[in-house]
């Protein structure tokens, strides 16, 4: 069988900071590869290289024989589709119009869509449940009919391999297993080559036939679903505690995470967490089995961090979906802080409608509480504000905040914290 993919020994960096070190694997026609790993272990960072956006500084990428780099964009572009992990689009054309932008590498110069390009999109938005939406303008659309409409888009190349940076992230839980369903489908039926990041460790395990596992920009466990995802994995990778039991239907692996037993101590320390767009999820975990006291904010309802809050029963500061913060939102995260023993913020992408939450920064600085912000060499990647949040950030006072590279490190700062938080208070 043929190769697709092959990727060798690539190694690829932000400044001094190595994202991906001698990641080495290659990946066979009509296979599903899922992506998965905490957050900051390189998995977008491997996404893009794969779609030549980012250059490995070593090391070389092979698709069907041909060092990726030497492709044309043009002829990349009918060979490999792309649905990126952020669906913000700025221009007024309607869905049916994007989703023919998909079209355009197979087109001429000059060229204009024929009948055939109009059949293939029509196709792709009949399968991702847009058709019904091909007359709206795409701005008008909400973060999950985005994500169905780009995965539309990328259809419409007829791509030899789909690479997706967390394609369930703003979906409802039905459209997640119907999107997931359908590449499967594609998978099996087509002989497309799917490789996708992932968070949701139960839907990689029951859609995925492999997984590549990150931690820390190196390949910690590659392999069937029954290889990769175990207990020990678990814990070593996100420094979780879980059982793995068995889908009654598929009997591919599925994760619980074991709540702490009865009696754990709970920590005096108030942490509020600033994050969005699915961030914070595994922090919030992390941090309420640890006995720690969690806040968030703000989150927009329905959002899955805003969702993973609510299930863990959290306090946040909240705001309408998809709207701006206003004013009163703003007001209840700087109560928040103002309460906190530190505050954390994450990989959160910011753009116009969040900008706030980076400037709350400031109120806690000026209140004495710590501050730790979450891998800031890669806020420039992740600032959509045409570079206010990265000005704001480093505008701040010098010592004022923190910065960390893996969330991981966040809990030894925590605890760390704690740790001298107890030591200082009267009578220890």
């Amino acid at each position: 069988m043929t190769v697709v993919l092959k990727v060798h020994d690539i190694e690829c960096r932000y400044g001094a900071r190595t994202v991906l070190d001698g990641i080495t694997f290659s990946v066979d026609p009509g296979t599903f590869l899922g992506v998965i790993g905490p957050n900051g272990s390189g998995k977008s960072t491997l996404i893009k290289t794969l779609a030549a956006t980012v250059k490995p500084s070593i090391g070389i990428v092979w698709l069907d024989g041909r060092d990726l780099s030497t492709i044309k964009v043009k002829d990349l572009a009918k060979k490999v589709g792309v649905v990126p992990q952020d669906t913000r689009v700025d221009f007024t054309f309607t869905t049916e119009e994007v989703v023919l932008m998909g079209r355009h590498a197979h087109l001429g110069r000059f060229h204009v869509e024929g009948i055939r390009d109009r059949l293939v999109a029509q196709k792709a938005m009949e399968m991702t449940d847009t058709w019904g939406l091909r007359h709206r303008p795409v701005t008008h659309l909400s973060g999950g009919e985005r994500q169905r409409v780009l995965l539309a888009r990328a259809l419409t190349q007829e791509p030899q391999l789909l690479l997706l940076d967390e394609p369930t992230a703003h979906l409802d839980i039905n459209y997640q297993v119907e999107i997931l369903s359908l590449l499967r489908k594609l998978v099996l039926e087509e002989k497309l080559t799917v490789i996708g990041v992932l968070h949701d460790l139960n839907l990689a395990s029951q859609f995925c036939q492999r997984l590549l596992l990150l931690h820390q920009g190196n390949i910690f466990a590659a392999g069937d679903p029954e290889e990769v995802i175990t207990p020990e994995h678990i814990r070593e990778v996100f420094r979780a505690e879980v059982g793995i039991a068995r889908h009654p239907i598929t009997g591919v692996p599925q994760v619980t995470l074991l709540t702490p037993k009865t009696g754990t101590e709970k920590s005096h320390l108030k942490v509020h967490l600033i994050g969005g767009g699915g961030v914070s999820g595994w922090m919030m975990d992390q941090l309420a089995s640890r006995g720690y006291t969690v806040t968030a904010g703000v989150l927009n309802a329905g959002d899955t961090d805003w969702q993973r809050a609510r299930d863990l029963g959290l306090i946040m500061a909240e705001e309408a979906p998809f709207s701006p913060i206003g004013d009163e939102a703003y007001r209840r995260n700087l109560e928040l802080i103002g309460e906190a023993g530190a505050v954390v913020m994450l990989q959160v992408p910011f753009g116009h409608g969040n900008l706030r939450n980076i400037e709350c920064l400031a109120h806690a600085i000026r209140l004495g509480v710590p501050v730790l912000v979450v891998s800031p060499d890669e806020l420039p990647q992740r600032d959509y504000t045409g570079g206010q949040a990265v000005e704001f950030l480093y505008s701040l006072p010098a010592g004022g905040w923190q910065g960390v590279n893996y969330q991981e490190a966040v809990l030894a700062f925590l605890a760390g914290l704690e740790s001298r938080t107890r030591v200082s208070e009267p009578g220890l």
